[in-house]
């Protein structure tokens, strides 16, 4: 049998000198044991079984062994073999680690591009059409039907892992399931009474609402820093409002309805999904929660407002049954894909950080729509929305600071 002995560092005995006169000078690049009578013969006790090899190697992830002196070979009175050495040469990483963060930030930066690519043509073509199409709930149900489609694709085509659901688990999603239903209803109301960009003003009321559902039902106390963000939110939605040409109370109450369903939902995601063995992942709750939201609001919709979607009822009406197709399936293709995004963002970013990217679409969407529909924004209109907006940037960036803990 052939043993191998590594040199790793002195502390090491390899192998017992008889006549231990040997210094230890240390280098950083070579550690060596120089014999101070370099005349004497090397003695070495070692057992003659074992074949002696020794080694150098690389201190990098992957270790790389290289066999540079046998001392087996060395002659006893060679002066030489009075040392042994161990040398260590390092692997420069900064390459892969550099080149690793660019990737991933260029990764992160593309999901931000569609996640505001996205809502932009959402919000132009969904305004189209309920414009057009005065029936909010079934082009809501017709959003979560391609949904639903998609996340069965995905399944299907093991895009993503299948869940497992038990029935525990499906009776703490419905809540949830109930107040995103909602929650995507009321905007889509409100888009169909006001202009998209005093909608997405109003949606700015949003740090408002979880503000107070968090102190009623987490018992989560305010902050003074979050108390005074709160304010020029409230301020500036308010001065929209007022100089808003488009205002009216059905979608006003809309989205102030959507930003109350939107915020019970993650006050609700919070109480419910506390345990570990019954956490998944932001994707595959999403997903489960389109096909629940599709059944439940199809039943409604259907016995609201009946079955108006044909193509008869279309021509009927003087529609032009094509166009309104193409712009409702680039809608709900926008909605889901928008949603399924930003999803993907919160699973690589901080909450924090996805509020701050939250609050820049917001305004993206605001301007992109008022440029595409020509809305008429008087200055003080846009100094509303610009300091509700800023409001909820300052926000964001307070939620990050914890109150001291009390001293007993």
């Amino acid at each position: 049998m052939q043993s191998t002995v590594f040199s790793l560092s002195p502390s090491l005995p390899l192998c017992r000198t008889r006549k231990p006169a040997s210094s230890l000078r240390f280098d950083p690049i070579r550690i060596s044991a120089s014999s101070s009578k370099p005349t004497e013969s090397f003695n070495v006790a070692c057992s003659s079984s074992f074949a002696r090899r020794s080694w150098s190697f690389s201190p990098s992830s992957s270790f790389k062994f290289r066999p540079w002196t046998s001392v087996s070979s060395l002659a006893p009175s060679d002066p030489d073999a009075s040392r042994f050495e161990a040398k260590a040469s390092s692997v420069p990483e900064s390459a892969d680690d550099s080149s690793g963060s660019l990737s991933k930030t260029l990764v992160l930066g593309s999901l931000f591009g569609l996640w505001y690519l996205f809502n932009i043509y959402f919000n132009i073509y969904n305004k189209q059409v309920l414009k057009a199409y005065h029936f909010p709930l079934t082009i809501t149900t017709v959003q979560f039907t391609v949904g639903t489609v998609l996340v069965l694709l995905m399944w299907g085509l093991n895009l993503h892992k299948r869940p497992k659901i038990s029935g525990a688990q499906l009776a703490a999603i419905l809540p949830l399931a109930v107040v995103h239903t909602c929650g995507n209803l009321f905007t889509n109301m409100s888009l169909g009474k006001v202009a998209v960009s005093f909608t997405h003003t109003i949606k700015a009321m949003e740090p408002f609402f979880s503000v107070i559902l968090s102190a009623m039902f987490l018992g989560e106390p305010p902050t003074g820093w979050v108390l005074a963000s709160l304010v020029p939110i409230v301020g500036g939605v308010a001065l929209a409002s007022v100089t808003e040409a488009s205002f009216n109370w059905a979608g006003f109450w809309s989205a102030m309805a959507s930003n109350l369903t939107f915020q019970s939902r993650n006050v609700l995601s919070k109480k419910v999904m506390v345990k570990k063995e019954d956490s998944m992942d932001n994707i595959t709750l999403f997903s489960i929660i389109t096909v629940m939201s599709f059944l439940l609001l199809a039943p409604v919709a259907l016995f609201v407002e009946g079955v108006k979607f044909t193509p008869a009822y279309l021509q009927s009406a003087g529609l032009n049954v094509r166009q309104l197709y193409t712009r409702s399936l680039i809608a709900a293709l926008c909605f889901h894909a928008y949603q399924q995004v930003s999803y993907m963002i919160l699973q690589r970013v901080s909450p924090v950080t996805h509020s701050v990217g939250n609050c820049v679409k917001r305004v993206v969407v605001i301007v992109s729509s008022v440029i595409f529909f020509q809305t008429p924004v008087s200055p003080v209109n846009a100094l509303g929305t610009a300091v509700a907006l800023a409001g909820v940037f300052l926000y964001s960036r307070v939620k990050r600071i914890k109150p001291k803990p009390k001293t007993a």
